[in-house]
C-alpha cells in the first residue's frame, strides 16, 4: 500500500486506563503505531488519559496530551494541532467509541479530519449487534435464534422462545462486559439487567446457545459454582 502523501499530522487516540477487557496490549499496539508513523515521516499527536504507559513517553509522539478521552478534550486538541487524520483503531473500545462520538457530533467534518484505520460504517457493523447479525445473514451463515431486547419484559418473551442455555450480548460494550451465558432464569434475569445497564445504547442481543448443556456438564457447572 503506497504512503499517503496528502496526510501530514495524525492524531492517535490511546486506550486510557487499564481495565478488564482492555489491557496493556493496546499500549503496545499504540506505541508501535506511533513509531511506524513517525518513521514514515508523519507528525504524530497522541491523547491518552493514562500516564503510566509506554505510549505517553515523551519520545514516542511529537506532541502528547494526557487528557480525558472525551469528544470535548479531543476537539480542543484538534483545534490546536489541526491533524489531517485521527487513528482510533489502536486504542481499543475507548478510542473507537470516542471516534464515533466525534463523527456523530460533526467535529471531524467541522475541522476536515479524516478517520483512518477503519470506516465509521465498519465500526458500527462490528459494534452494533443488529447490524452484525444482518451482515452475517447476508453472508449466508446460519445464526442462532434470538432477539434484541431493550427492556426486561422483552427479554422474558425471548427466553420463552429459545430456552436455556442462552447467551446475553450487550451492544457497544468492552470485552463482552455485562454479558455471559445463563443456564437458568435466576442467572438470566441478573445478566439481562446487567447487560441493559452496561450497554451505552440500552440494547442486548439474547441468543440460544448452540452448545446445549448435557447432564455431565450440568453437574460440573453446579459443582464449580458450589450448588451441589
Amino acid at each position: 500500500m503506497p504512503k499517503r502523501t496528502d496526510l501530514h499530522t495524525i492524531l492517535v487516540i490511546g486506550s486510557g486506563p487499564i481495565i478488564i477487557g482492555q489491557a496493556c496490549e493496546f499500549d503496545y499496539s499504540g506505541t508501535q503505531a506511533c513509531k511506524v508513523l513517525r518513521e514514515e515521516g508523519f507528525r504524530v499527536c497522541l491523547i491518552n488519559s493514562n500516564p503510566a504507559t509506554i505510549m505517553t513517553d515523551p519520545n514516542i509522539a511529537d506532541a502528547t496530551y494526557i487528557e480525558p478521552i472525551t469528544p470535548e478534550f479531543i476537539e480542543k486538541i484538534i483545534e490546536k494541532e489541526r491533524p489531517d487524520a485521527i487513528l482510533p483503531t489502536m486504542g481499543g473500545q475507548v478510542a473507537l467509541n470516542a471516534a464515533l462520538e466525534l463523527h456523530e457530533a460533526g467535529i471531524l467534518a467541522k475541522y476536515g479530519v479524516e478517520l483512518i484505520g477503519s470506516k465509521v460504517e465498519s465500526i458500527h457493523k462490528a459494534e452494533d449487534r443488529e447490524l452484525f447479525l444482518e451482515a452475517m445473514k447476508k453472508c449466508g451463515l446460519d445464526m442462532p435464534r434470538g432477539g434484541f431486547v431493550h427492556e426486561f419484559d422483552q427479554g422474558l418473551k425471548v427466553i420463552e422462545e429459545i430456552g436455556f442455555p442462552a447467551i446475553i450480548r450487550p451492544s457497544f460494550t468492552m470485552g463482552g462486559s455485562g454479558g455471559g451465558i445463563a443456564y437458568n432464569m435466576e442467572e438470566y434475569s441478573e445478566m439481562l439487567r446487567a447487560g441493559l445497564v452496561a450497554s451505552p445504547v440500552g440494547r442486548v442481543l439474547v441468543e440460544e446457545s448452540k452448545k446445549k448443556i448435557s447432564a455431565p456438564q450440568n453437574f460440573f457447572y453446579q459443582y464449580k459454582n458450589k450448588r451441589c
